[in-house]
């Protein structure tokens, strides 16, 4: 089974989130797609986020709504008293530890979060545990992903001309690591444009178009976004 791991702070989570899952499980044929909402990511310790719960039930009803039978929400990162904070490391190897010997692990991101892998922790170990699936976005160029991993794991061979499969997807393989590159998918907006939306007063006209419609209805009911 080919199994997919989407994590973020999905806060809140949004169109965007749905379309990038959708595209990256229809080109690597992932089977499952867990979105794991992260309590406490080590790179956003200076901005609040929203509780954990209600991000987690946002995420929940998201997928309940898009009736996708692949996307499974996931606890995997839920609060830990014994943490301060979630590694991606240590979540991959806890992961790994639960699956099957012939099952694939897929990572799933960002060209914009991937741009910074070099500085995460264990950030070898990391690219050697499992496969990277790396979704561009407007304003990046997939042959810039040789440039942000380890130096001592960067490539020689240029990205641009790696062989490109159906569904537009190029795949690396180098030094004990794989990497499949995703050209950019139409994301209407990020989750900072739409949390940006939602604390302006009065809340701009048609906020919550990029929202699933149940999550849209989750924040109306717990006023969450609004500014005190």
């Amino acid at each position: 089974m080919n199994i997919g791991y989407f994590g973020g702070s999905f806060d809140p989570i949004h169109s965007g989130h749905l379309a990038v899952a959708r595209a990256a499980a229809g080109a690597c044929q992932l089977d499952r797609v867990l979105f794991v909402p992260t309590d406490a990511p080590p790179h956003k310790r200076r901005r609040p986020l929203t509780a954990f719960i209600h991000r987690y039930a946002m995420v929940a009803l998201a997928l309940a709504e898009a009736r996708d039978q692949r996307f499974v929400p996931s606890l995997l990162e839920a609060p830990d008293s014994g943490k301060q904070f979630h590694y991606s490391i240590d979540t991959i190897r806890a992961l790994k530890r639960q699956l099957k010997k012939n099952d694939r692990l897929f990572f799933l991101i960002g060209i914009d979060a991937f741009a910074d892998i070099a500085k995460w922790r264990q950030p070898e170990p990391l690219l050697r545990a499992c496969e990277f699936i790396v979704v561009s976005r407007p304003g990046y160029s997939l042959a810039q992903v040789a440039d942000h991993l380890p130096e001592a794991l960067r490539p020689r061979t240029i990205i641009s001309r790696a062989p490109r499969r159906a569904g537009g997807v190029r795949t690396l393989h180098f030094r004990g690591v794989t990497i499949h590159l995703m050209d950019s998918v139409a994301v209407p907006a990020s989750a900072t444009d739409v949390r940006q939306r939602l604390r302006s007063v009065p809340r701009r006209p048609g906020w919550d178009r990029v929202l699933p419609r149940s999550v849209a209805a989750y924040i109306r009911k717990l006023h969450l976004y609004e500014v005190e």
